[in-house]
């Protein structure tokens, strides 16, 4: 009996990624996307994204729902004015099944253009479902927070 007790305590230390929800699994998705913004990593940003996502970026002027646009929004925005920072300042979660989580909340987007600091701060709504290539961003929306 001791050792079963020790075993399922290693396991539950050890392997807390295991007993994760549809909540964590979503939220670091939520994670690599800030890790990949900070770097300037396009890359990482876009395979984030499922191929048919929804996106519509805080200077986008209208809905992108192709790889290639979300590539070249991101290559606008991740390659100029670095370095790059995003930080999601509040959200809420709403778990809509085992494999669709919806977080709404507030964010700030910093940047450095011609030596002074940008900061821009937003709303954000990210959708993100598991399909067969995993957890990816279906649906993104970030705009200016009202002044």
């Amino acid at each position: 009996m001791r050792a079963f007790i020790v075993i399922t305590t290693l396991v539950i230390f050890l392997c807390p990624h295991a007993f994760a929800g549809p909540k964590e699994d979503a939220l670091q998705v939520l994670e690599k996307w800030t890790t990949a913004f900070t770097e300037s990593d396009v890359d990482g940003i876009v395979e984030l994204y499922s191929p048919d996502a929804l996106f519509l970026g805080t200077g986008g002027k209208e809905v992108v729902s192709v790889p290639s646009g979300i590539r070249a929004y991101f290559e606008r925005a991740l390659l100029n004015d670095k370095p790059r920072g995003a930080m999601l300042n509040s959200y809420s979660v709403v778990e809509v099944s085992d494999s669709v989580v919806v977080f709404s909340g507030l964010d700030t987007v910093t940047g450095v253009r011609n030596g002074k600091q940008l900061i821009s701060y937003g709303r954000v709504t990210i959708v993100v479902a598991k399909r067969d290539m995993g957890w990816k961003i279906i649906q993104f929306h970030r705009s200016a927070l009202p002044k």
